[in-house]
């Protein structure tokens, strides 16, 4: 009975969501963001070292532990490593994305995993969308 309520509670819950709620989950900004991350890691996987910095905004900053790496030249010069070889270090994908109402400003987030396919870690990127449409990382930080 109670689980039963619960059930009703959760369901009714989902069906009075706002519209502009269920946009940051579902919809064309958010397709868009996942489609650029998924393009982004695939550079990784590619072992495509220029093509990765085609998703990086000039003034992103990234982590590196907890050291800002400040301009996609400073990223580029602590990035480089991961491109050499022939098997990526690691890879990630994005289980996660939110994007502002507004629609210029998002949130991607999902597993890290290494070589071996095991999860070490999870990434949290923050995309927003230029006047032309495009998204660029701006910022990157895994934990």
């Amino acid at each position: 009975m109670i689980a039963n309520a619960l059930r009703s509670m959760v369901l009714g819950s989902a069906i009075v969501l706002p519209s502009s709620v269920l946009a940051q989950v579902q919809g064309p900004a958010a397709d868009a963001v996942r489609a650029r991350e998924v393009a982004f890691a695939q550079t990784m996987s590619d072992r495509d070292f220029d093509a990765f910095l085609t998703f990086i905004a000039p003034e992103a900053v990234f982590f590196s532990g907890n050291q800002p790496l400040r301009g996609r030249d400073a990223v580029a010069e602590e990035w480089r490593r991961f491109f050499e070889g022939d098997e990526a270090p690691f890879s990630w994908s994005p289980d996660l994305i939110q994007v502002l109402d507004s629609g210029d400003l998002a949130l991607s987030s999902g597993p890290v995993l290494s070589s071996t396919g095991e999860s070490v870690g999870r990434f949290n990127s923050i995309w927003r969308k230029d006047a032309d449409g495009r998204w660029w990382v701006v910022f990157d930080k895994g934990s």
